[in-house]
């Protein structure tokens, strides 16, 4: 387990550290505040495993249902899966409706710009083959290692250049509905956040035409 405090200015980073000391398998990177997107980047790269996986922090995805994800990873069949907020068997337990209605009209501008055709790339609840996990997050561009310090909290559409660097690089997708919860509290500011995800997208398909994602190991 890989856990990476985003320059948190109480004592998580501390705590994470002294469990790890008698939990071996436990690995702590503290990192500067450079937001959700970064941090995960960094533990996705620090992870090792035949499988890998990311959750928010909150578990608004319960983590029982990673063995959903993972069972279509060990067939073979799918390099990637992720957790989906939409389709048949999915349940949005306290959401707003007009968190809901943000996240359908974002999932409407994924598909018109042709970034992907998912139904949601927004749930944090990913997993991959370990292999091609590597190959994805070493490929990111919007916040790598020159990503700025912030002072305050960024939300921001990571998850698009994930499934869509995986596409690119010709891996299978699964998209599996799962039981997720509203957390009340969340910071989005509809939009802001709406704004700079919109940008985001738009930067994904310009390094695309610009081959950013297209070089060698």
């Amino acid at each position: 387990m890989v856990v990476v405090d985003d320059g948190s200015r109480d004592r998580t980073a501390a705590l994470a550290e002294e469990f790890a000391v008698t939990h071996p398998y436990v690995k702590v990177q503290r990192n500067p505040h450079k937001g959700k997107a970064f941090t995960v980047r960094t533990g996705m790269l620090a992870a090792s495993g035949s499988f890998v996986l990311f959750t928010d922090v909150d578990l608004a995805v319960p983590i029982q249902q990673a063995d959903v994800l993972l069972a279509y990873l060990e067939t073979g069949r799918h390099q990637v899966c992720f957790g989906s907020r939409e389709g048949v068997g999915a349940r949005r337990i306290g959401e707003p409706w007009h968190r809901h209605m943000m996240g359908r009209v974002f999932n409407g501008v994924v598909r018109i710009l042709g970034v992907g055709d998912f139904q949601d790339t927004q749930c944090g609840f990913k997993s991959f083959q370990g292999e091609a996990g590597k190959r994805i997050f070493q490929r990111l561009k919007l916040y790598a290692d020159d990503a700025p310090v912030l002072t305050k909290g960024a939300v921001t559409a990571f998850d698009v250049e994930v499934l869509f660097v995986a596409k690119r690089l010709g891996y299978k997708l699964k998209e599996v509905p799962v039981e997720w919860h509203y957390g009340r509290e969340s910071k989005v500011q509809p939009l802001s956040d709406s704004i700079s995800m919109f940008l985001d997208v738009c930067r994904v398909r310009w390094n695309a035409w610009k081959g950013l994602y297209d070089g060698t190991e």
